[in-house]
């Protein structure tokens, strides 16, 4: 689930930190790191099991309807396409995501029903959750059609949702439209017959993107003075201090991947940074960061420091 980028983001996270600390102490901020980035997958599992506690809602607001004294012809005989969507029960079936959710004691959705009841109610104000309801027996593409509906206009958007992540976790503020797109594009390749699994408790791709991250973090915080270095007198307007702090560290990671990672290419390292400054940092920062990183390549270049393995890695 988390790409090259994410990592480079949970790093400049981390380098953030350490360098806003009088603690500079380096095991501390790895297992910060580490932290941070299982974090992701926490709020993942919190958010597929949102959808299944949406239903249970729904699925007991039809109950707590059909025993009312004065109730309805709707009340009395509900249409019971929501709660029977196919993508929800896959969801709700899903093995790898229960086992994760006790293992990690997630239960926030019982905690705090009040948000359950929220997005529900939200959503049956919705003029397209009426027509869903009355297609009856729906099959397996409307239900899927539905449901990302539902993610991409209820859950991803509601600010209530967004703030009540925001109080529960630092971290995950800025996970959230990772986590979104995530899982807009794995419900977006399931089929009847076939489809990714929905939850994969594996955070990282492999076992070099999990050394790669611990390694980022190192290798700027060890070789802080050198990098340093390589930065003085390729920003004549701008004196070391006048540099943003984002900008800065952004500038020694992008130096340290061209010095210490020899399989990445310059061209990949100068796009990610360039990529992750606009996002991060000012909104000028991504042409002064651009500027600076080719100017080092260059001379790297010419002095021989680059030592990149492979065609087409400079």
């Amino acid at each position: 689930m988390l790409t090259r980028r994410h990592i480079r983001v949970k790093v400049l996270q981390s380098l953030y930190a350490y360098y806003h600390t009088d603690e500079h102490l380096l095991d501390k901020q790895e297992k910060f790191l580490q932290y941070s980035i299982g974090q992701i997958k926490d709020l993942h599992a919190l958010l597929l099991e949102l959808m299944v506690a949406i239903r249970d809602h729904a699925r007991d607001y039809l109950e707590k309807s059909q025993k009312k004294h004065l109730a309805t012809s709707d009340e009395k005989n509900p249409s019971r396409t929501f709660v029977d969507n196919k993508i929800f029960e896959l969801l709700s079936e899903d093995a790898l995501l229960k086992v994760y959710l006790k293992n990690r004691k997630l239960n926030h959705w019982k905690q705090n029903d009040e948000y359950v009841s929220l997005l529900f109610n939200e959503l049956r104000q919705q003029p397209w959750y009426d027509t869903y309801l009355k297609e009856g027996n729906s099959n397996f593409k409307n239900d899927l059609d539905f449901v990302i509906r539902l993610y991409k206009e209820i859950i991803a958007p509601n600010e209530k949702l967004y703030e009540y992540i925001e109080d529960k976790s630092l971290t995950w503020i800025d996970d959230f439209p990772m986590v979104n797109t995530a899982i807009v594009k794995t419900l977006n390749k399931l089929s009847p017959k076939k489809g990714p699994a929905l939850f994969d408790p594996e955070i990282y791709k492999d076992e070099d993107d999990r050394e790669f991250s611990l390694q980022l973090l190192r290798k700027v915080i060890l070789n802080d003075e050198k990098l340093v270095k390589e930065i003085d007198g390729k920003t004549p307007n701008w004196d070391k201090e006048r540099i943003a702090d984002l900008d800065l560290i952004i500038l020694k990671m992008g130096i340290a991947e061209f010095l210490f990672f020899p399989s990445i290419p310059v061209r990949v390292t100068i796009n990610e940074y360039l990529e992750i400054s606009k996002e991060y940092a000012t909104p000028k920062s991504s042409v002064f960061i651009n500027g600076i990183l080719d100017h080092i390549v260059k001379d790297f270049t010419r002095d021989g420091k680059l030592n990149k393995i492979g065609r087409g890695l400079t």
